[in-house]
């Protein structure tokens, strides 16, 4: 069974001007049994909803949604136990202590681990006497994530699960799911996260949306070892006409150097342009973030809504295909719920 699923998933919300906002159009997503998967993506690109809808807190106008095989819209509580959800925002009353936190829990999900939950409040310092909104954001932060994780769920899933939180929180938090991950009982994982030097560590799978669905997406490994910066040194003061870096996602000229974002699944791609002569090719090594930095950065002389980064030329798995009418199709899957079976958002 595929713990977290999509199909074609859309939302559109009501305005009161009379033009509807699209948050969500055409989501796809597929994440395997025990994997981690990563979905980036700028501000506003459908990220938060896309969770909501997989768990069921938000009804999606048309495609559909499956966590450990059910649509969460549906789903009764011995299904939404098995799956825990951190939310952008904390959601627990501000007068809970971590303890009444941790007690009003326990009650919702069977597989509560309460010493679980006793050992990472002492390693990560949260007093459990004193109410949440007196502690600081960041440890709110980590009161909400010790949560997710007593629960011992089969589907894990988290948006900005490290905000707010400092670089000793945020290793030690990862080093949790990574321990979750490792259990006897497994665990799934979707994240949603703009510390993308974190997610490298961390996933196993990356998805990267833009206009509220998956554009590109592939094993991390993946990424890393065939997306490169190549520039290309020309003789002369321009870049002759008609040249062009094999592979090239986008690319851009400037006097007679050319610089693209490629993906290059064999050295010899660029074989023609080296035996030019008086040319010179380098090829860099990318981050995921420097990555990102480069497919979703405004291209100069366009509009903010105007498709920049793999829109320009395509994805990382049809180089130089239009993204925006070919989006990728490897469907995926997610969880709901996070401190107890959620209540459905307002369908606004």
């Amino acid at each position: 069974m595929i713990p977290i699923a999509a199909h074609q998933l859309s939302k559109t919300f009501r305005s009161t001007f009379g033009r509807g906002v699209v948050a969500v159009n055409g989501f796809n997503l597929r994440v395997e049994p025990g994997s981690v998967y990563g979905l980036i993506g700028r501000n506003g690109a459908g990220k938060t909803t896309s969770l909501r809808l997989l768990l069921g807190l938000l009804r999606a106008d048309s495609g559909e949604a499956r966590l450990l095989g059910q649509d969460f819209w549906l789903a009764d509580r011995s299904v939404r136990q098995r799956v825990a959800y951190v939310a952008q925002s904390a959601a627990a009353p501000d007068w809970m202590s971590l303890d009444d936190l941790c007690r009003y829990s326990a009650h919702f999900y069977d597989r509560w681990d309460q010493s679980l939950a006793q050992s990472l409040a002492r390693r990560w310092e949260i007093p459990g006497d004193r109410p949440l909104g007196r502690l600081s954001g960041g440890t709110r932060r980590l009161a909400s994530v010790l949560t997710a994780l007593a629960v011992r769920p089969e589907v894990l899933i988290l948006d900005e699960p490290a905000a707010g939180l400092d670089p000793i929180a945020r290793r030690e938090v990862l080093g949790c799911l990574v321990d979750a991950l490792l259990g006897t009982d497994g665990c799934t994982i979707l994240l949603s996260t703009h510390l993308l030097g974190d997610l490298e560590r961390l996933a196993s799978h990356v998805g990267m949306m833009e206009h509220g669905r998956v554009m590109a997406e592939g094993p991390v490994e993946e990424w890393k070892r065939t997306m490169r910066r190549v520039q290309v040194v020309f003789p002369g003061a321009v870049v002759p006409d008609g040249v062009a870096v094999p592979g090239a996602l986008r690319s851009q000229s400037l006097g007679p150097v050319l610089t693209a974002v490629a993906r290059l699944t064999d050295d010899s791609q660029l074989d023609g342009l080296r035996a030019l002569p008086e040319v010179r090719v380098n090829e860099f090594p990318l981050t995921l973030e420097e990555l990102f930095v480069e497919l979703f950065q405004p291209v100069p002389g366009l509009g903010a809504d105007e498709a920049p980064g793999m829109e320009a030329g395509g994805t990382p798995d049809r180089p130089g295909g239009r993204a925006a009418r070919e989006p990728s199709h490897r469907v995926g899957l997610a969880p709901a719920v996070a401190v107890a079976p959620a209540s459905r958002e307002r369908d606004e």
